[in-house]
């Protein structure tokens, strides 16, 4: 288990990922982009090839191995003691991330576009991130319903858990899936509910930076939503969030040190 709130800093090697701040479209930008994470307090960085937001159009195995593979190569040598972990839901993408040096799986879609991910992810014996999702990135926000979003997802994750536990993956990270096939109302009903999460006793992770759930609330952009992220960042971790998946390192960091101040 976690026994303090980690930061897992988001590169986004992509050229159309929601925003912009993410991006990073060369190894110089990478390398002064991937330090400064590290120097603002990340203990994990997530790195992605292709963009998950609504709307979004899938790119190949192949495209997406050729985005990310290099780029966690060349990280792992010039950052050897770093923490990387994949986001990706192709499972040979994951085999060959973890090979050059990523150590954790982060999934969006629960194996549900690669029946082969949780075989590889059970061999390649590293934590993997289970991620609730109503629908695919393309369609995933035409009219999500539910009849109660805490339950249905706290029913996902209850059997989706012992799947993982059955194929032999010992390390579990849950993330209830902000944004993803989910109104703003089901998002802050979930945010609101998070500590019911705490039940099923794996650690969980926030991933809410800069969403529309915040910009659209606050009627400005992504490039606006630092503050709002702080304070649904800061919500979140009195109701158990153990993980912050953030754009924005620094201000997730003083985040977790003031509430972690306040709970002590």
């Amino acid at each position: 288990m976690i026994d303090k709130p980690l930061v897992m800093g988001i590169m986004n090697i992509t050229p159309d990922s929601f925003y912009g701040g993410s991006r990073f479209s060369d190894m110089s930008a990478l390398y002064k982009g991937f330090k400064k994470m590290l120097d603002d307090g990340a203990e994990i960085i997530d790195i992605g090839g292709q963009s998950t937001r609504p709307g979004s159009e899938r790119i190949s195995v192949e495209e997406e191995l050729s985005r990310v593979v290099p780029v966690i190569e060349s990280l792992v040598r010039e950052f050897p003691t770093a923490i990387i972990s994949i986001d990706t839901f192709y499972s040979r993408v994951a085999s060959e991330s973890v090979a050059a040096g990523a150590s954790i799986v982060n999934d969006v879609s629960f194996a549900s576009h690669d029946e082969e991910m949780l075989s590889v992810v059970a061999k390649l014996r590293v934590p993997y991130v289970c991620m609730h999702a109503q629908g695919t990135p393309d369609i995933m926000q035409h009219k999500p319903s539910y009849e109660n979003v805490t339950r249905e997802v706290l029913d996902f994750f209850i059997e989706k858990i012992n799947i993982c536990h059955l194929v032999g993956i010992k390390d579990v990270i849950i993330d209830v899936g902000f944004g993803f096939g989910k109104t703003i109302k089901h998002n802050l009903e979930l945010l609101k509910n998070l500590s019911v999460f705490k039940m099923l006793d794996k650690p969980l992770l926030l991933g809410i930076s800069r969403k529309s759930t915040i910009y659209k609330t606050l009627n400005t952009t992504s490039d606006d939503a630092l503050n709002g992220t702080t304070v649904l960042n800061t919500i979140g971790l009195l109701n158990g969030a153990n993980i912050l998946r953030v754009h924005d390192v620094k201000e997730a960091r003083e985040a977790v040190l003031l509430v972690q101040e306040y709970n002590d």
